[in-house]
């Protein structure tokens, strides 16, 4: 079935901008969004893979290599051409075991025939692509920290019953989940790039607008599909052009020591912090087509880059988004 179109979700713009910046620049260190069930998490990452144009990969290959670079491919590797692919977009589910997630021995081949061959796990699948993990919260914390240290260096290293095995591992990691069944332990979730929350729309006028797209959606889904084809087409030139431009983005001082400022200001420990929001406002600037980094460009990922990093105050109840929303009119009035 044709996936929902990315321009055609209602509202959400929070969510859909923290896809789109992880989008222009994937080392940002994924997205978390917490939130309501039935509020489009799971559909706008969905959307965002099936927007993205293929990408080319060696026909054969079990790691998604590029042809560009093919020695980074582990190997064997049968590839004798290169073929397109849809961008990967791997489910993560909840009882998924450690082997399943790295990858493992090939117990059936090596008993047949005595030969240790490494099966790729799930991380392999998702390289160059999504790795979307629904009620993150729930999954065990030694998963949850392996999968952020491969995020992090995009690469995944397999040592284990008598194999030796590295290969690339760099995707966008979206963990979604409802706080009221528990949440992350501080330590993982300050490891994501961005944070999200997401609520259920208010506006009826939205809510009727939702049920009208989708009704339409799951009537014609080829033709809805082609009725929003020009808008998602604007999406996907906007971050190919914000994939351009990131690198050669400056920021300034200035807007380098408004950074530190804010994140000294809510109380953020560490630098994690202050470096995410200078990637997230470099990947918000290119998306904007900006020559370099302003400090309206910082102001508006703020909440996305810092609101998980904050330290719980007992003397202050007010949620972390308003927390950080008063720091800045303090500090930038």
């Amino acid at each position: 079935m044709a996936r929902f179109p990315f321009s055609a979700i209602v509202g959400q713009d929070e969510m859909k901008l923290a896809l789109l910046i992880a989008a222009v620049d994937p080392a940002i260190g994924g997205v978390m969004v917490f939130g309501d069930r039935g509020t489009g998490k799971s559909t706008a990452a969905r959307a965002l893979a099936a927007l993205l144009p293929p990408i080319m990969v060696m026909e054969g290959c079990r790691f998604g290599c590029s042809p560009d670079d093919p020695r980074a491919c582990p190997g064997p590797c049968e590839a004798t051409a290169a073929v397109r692919r849809s961008v990967p977009f791997v489910d993560l589910p909840l009882g998924a075991t450690e082997d399943r997630v790295l990858g493992s021995l090939d117990l059936e081949r090596a008993l047949r025939t005595g030969e240790k061959v490494f099966e790729p796990g799930l991380l392999a699948r998702a390289h160059r692509g999504f790795l979307y993990i629904d009620e993150i919260n729930l999954l065990e914390d030694h998963l949850v920290d392996l999968l952020l240290d491969v995020a992090a260096s995009g690469e995944n290293v397999v040592e284990r019953e008598g194999l030796s095995v590295r290969h690339r591992a760099r995707f966008v990691l979206i963990g979604s989940g409802n706080p009221e069944e528990g949440e992350l332990r501080p330590q993982l979730l300050d490891r994501f790039g961005l944070s999200v929350e997401v609520r259920t729309p208010r506006a009826i006028t939205d809510r009727v607008e939702i049920m009208r797209r989708c009704a339409a959606h799951d009537a014609d889904p080829a033709g809805f599909g082609a009725a929003w084809a020009a808008e998602d087409e604007k999406i996907l030139q906007q971050i190919a052009r914000g994939q351009k431009r990131l690198s050669k983005m400056d920021v300034p001082d200035a807007v380098l020591v408004d950074a530190a400022e804010l994140c000294s200001a809510t109380g953020v420990d560490g630098l994690r912090g202050e470096l995410t929001l200078m990637r997230a406002a470099r990947a918000y600037a290119a998306l904007k087509g900006a020559k370099q980094v302003r400090r309206e460009h910082l102001l508006a990922v703020a909440p996305l880059a810092l609101r998980h990093r904050l330290r719980r105050d007992v003397l202050d109840e007010s949620g972390s988004t308003a927390r950080i929303e008063r720091a800045i009119a303090e500090q930038f009035a």
